[in-house]
């Protein structure tokens, strides 16, 4: 009995007990700490299109794939490239385009100034020869030579037109966005004249790139202005094609008879005529004069390769005759400074020479420059 009672009061005791527990108010559990959330993604910036890519028929010029294509190895500017050729690092100056100076090019010359608009060409030609999975052959290009003949200039470059892996001109192709004139400084295009005027009016019409007036026109007023004085220098090169023109006329129905001084190869020619005792012309350009310790003058033409140069040497009782000829002056910038030489050449010690003593042997070559309004 005593047993039953102890029992009972157990059981009552643990009954109160869970009574309480469940009376009692749960206690919260902490919350489980959460990860920080990233802050939104601001929205990518629309990818800028690039000009040029897509293929675009260009009037003069047909476009035909190039037979064998080089990898470019190094983008300098907009008409300057490096490319791998025949085991080699080449050097590639494009002919009939000469787009803006960057800001890393100092030529001291007031009518090549670096620009905005020329770090921004440098710029684009980087990316646009930069290979993409849509555009994997970017990075290659052909080549072209005027009259299939592959000539270097003074610099040692290969003087080229760029063909693109789809048979555009790459050269046209900068004309055509108004990234260069049409550079005839040396000459008119022998591949594609036509095109390259065609393409200049079109890109003047539309005022796109350089002849947008505001291309290089600084955004803050009272800012530094550069501009190539293109009003001005045109002309010039104008007047310089033409007197090429005439070279390029008269080499070809004469051979033998007409060189460029600046073609060792076609000196050598004329060399070979003269020494048969007949005269030939020579059309040049003054690179430096020189007075001799004994009162002559020496003429220096300019050349491409400085070892095989043409001397004029003109002596001491001579100078005076030519002094109207102002050859001192005949390299200003805005001058007519293609000239042609007739006479005999000889082998010198450093390269060919031409004695010259009647002033009427020296005449301009071509148009003087008429002066922009």
């Amino acid at each position: 009995m005593k047993n039953s009672t102890v029992w009972s009061g157990v059981c009552a005791w643990a009954t109160s007990l869970a009574l309480l527990s469940l009376a009692a108010p749960a206690r919260a559990l902490p919350a489980p700490a959460l990860a920080p959330q990233a802050a939104p993604a601001a929205p990518a910036a629309p990818a800028r299109k690039l000009e040029g890519v897509a293929f675009a028929e260009q009037p003069g010029w047909k476009a035909e794939k190039p037979a064998e294509l080089f990898e470019i190895e190094r983008v300098i500017d907009g008409d300057t490239l490096h490319i791998r050729r025949n085991g080699e690092l080449q050097k590639l100056r494009l002919l009939s385009v000469d787009t803006e100076e960057k800001f890393s090019t100092n030529t001291g010359d007031a009518s090549k100034p670096s620009t905005v608009f020329g770090e921004e060409c440098a710029q684009w030609a980087m990316a646009f020869f930069e290979a993409t999975p849509e555009r994997p052959d970017a990075r290659k290009i052909g080549l072209r030579f005027p009259r299939a003949v592959e000539e270097r200039d003074v610099y040692g470059r290969v003087l080229c037109y760029a063909i693109l892996p789809d048979g555009r001109n790459f050269n046209l192709l900068l004309v055509q966005l108004g990234k260069s004139p049409y550079f005839n400084k040396y000459g008119n295009s022998e591949l594609c004249h036509d095109a390259f005027v065609a393409a200049q009016a079109a890109a003047q019409s539309a005022k796109r790139g350089i002849w947008d007036p505001a291309t290089n026109k600084p955004k803050t007023e009272g800012a530094p202005v550069a501009e190539r004085p293109y009003a001005r220098l045109m002309p010039w090169w104008d007047a310089r094609a033409t007197a090429v023109d005439e070279y390029r006329r008269k080499r070809a129905a004469k051979p033998d008879h007409v060189a460029g001084a600046e073609f060792p190869a076609e000196l050598e020619r004329a060399l070979a005529s003269c020494a048969k005792g007949e005269s030939v012309e020579i059309f040049a350009q003054i690179d430096r004069l020189f007075d001799e310790t004994n009162g002559t003058q020496t003429v220096l033409l300019r050349s491409g390769a400085k070892e095989q140069s043409l001397r004029l040497r003109i002596a001491a009782e001579d100078r005076a005759k030519f002094a109207a000829l102002e050859l001192a002056q005949r390299n200003d910038e805005g001058r007519q400074n293609y000239l042609w030489v007739r006479g005999v050449l000889t082998r010198g010690e450093r390269g060919f020479e031409m004695k010259c003593a009647d002033p009427a042997a020296i005449r301009t070559a071509g148009p003087e420059v008429k002066k922009a309004p």
